[in-house]
């Protein structure tokens, strides 16, 4: 159950009205987003079908791997079968109530209407399964998965608890969590940006994972693909042109295979689009990562940028102390 410490409190109340703004669970972006998605293990038949298909549904739209998110349902309520109090109806001794088991602060903050139904139900699992992923994925998950499931409960013990139950979900045998296992990684960040500006500019990205795809904005309540760079960029205090194309032709160009976090990453993709004017852009993580705003209907989130339609890199750091970039429409 997450624990909300009296620092939090005055912080979770602004972070409601962003999140609020989400609304309902928004899809992710397909088969290209490459967080580890086992397939169910022979130990997850015991997973309620219904549940199932909402820890996977979640797991695509936050780019959490569902496993994780069926340990968590069930360490906490054991899939909303549990026989105590403040599954269903209530709350626990320590005051936490659902299926996924919130405290009533977090739950404003980070509830989700999954189901559409104009209400945000802490007992319902349509609801409470993606606000645990938004939850999780707040505190750093998938690449500090241990981190983030700390945060949710204030225990390591927990912690351990829950992730040898998402290694039985996905059948991934006694691998060590953060380590590739079958192309899959539940920690990635392995690369440390390589100066203070790109570790800022990558901080700031993570800071709005979840938040919508608006096209044209730059914040702070949603983003488009250059709008995120732009404006993980003007946190660094380095200024870029606004839109992809013009990003791309600001420059320089690092040869693939050389690329590092806090560089940017474009794609010859969308409608016209070309080498010279690339539609997509994102901002590198770590090896194959990024962070990006994919199109309308997202959030923003880690993706691979390992896809046909890569065009190349650049490294804003190199303009460290320009002058603001041009203004203009995004793609």
């Amino acid at each position: 159950m997450p624990l909300v410490i009296g620092a939090m409190v005055a912080a979770l109340g602004l972070v409601a009205v962003i999140v609020a703004a989400l609304g309902a669970i928004l899809p992710g972006s397909g088969t290209e987003a490459t967080t580890c998605q086992p397939a169910p293990g022979r130990s997850s038949t015991g997973i309620p079908t219904s549940y199932l298909a909402l820890y996977r549904q979640a797991g695509r739209a936050y780019g959490i791997g569902w496993h994780i998110l069926a340990a968590v349902g069930k360490v906490e309520s054991d899939h909303g079968r549990g026989p105590g109090p403040g599954v269903s109806t209530g709350r626990n001794h320590a005051g936490a109530a659902g299926p996924m088991q919130f405290m009533p602060g977090t739950w404003a903050a980070f509830g989700v209407d999954g189901n559409r139904d104009g209400r945000t139900d802490i007992y319902d699992p349509a609801d409470a399964i993606p606000a645990a992923a938004r939850y999780l994925k707040h505190n750093g998950a998938p690449e500090r998965v241990r981190t983030a499931l700390y945060q949710y409960n204030h225990s390591r013990h927990y912690v351990d608890k829950v992730l040898r139950q998402a290694r039985a979900y996905a059948h991934q045998g006694p691998a060590k969590f953060g380590a590739q296992s079958a192309g899959c990684a539940d920690a990635f960040s392995s690369m440390a940006p390589p100066g203070k500006a790109a570790a800022t500019a990558i901080a700031f990205a993570r800071a709005q994972l979840g938040k919508p795809y608006k096209w044209g904005a730059t914040g702070p309540h949603a983003f488009d693909c250059s709008g995120l760079t732009y404006a993980a960029y003007r946190a660094a205090a380095i200024s870029i042109p606004r839109v992809s194309g013009d990003q791309w032709r600001h420059g320089p160009r690092v040869p693939n295979g050389h690329e590092q976090p806090g560089d940017l990453v474009f794609f010859n993709n969308g409608p016209g689009t070309s080498t010279r004017n690339p539609g997509h852009v994102g901002l590198v993580i770590d090896r194959g990562k990024m962070i990006a705003a994919p199109h309308t209907g997202t959030v923003v989130q880690v993706q691979s940028y390992r896809r046909r339609t890569l065009l190349g890199f650049t490294r804003p750091t190199a303009h460290q102390g320009t002058k603001r970039g041009a203004q203009g429409a995004t793609r």
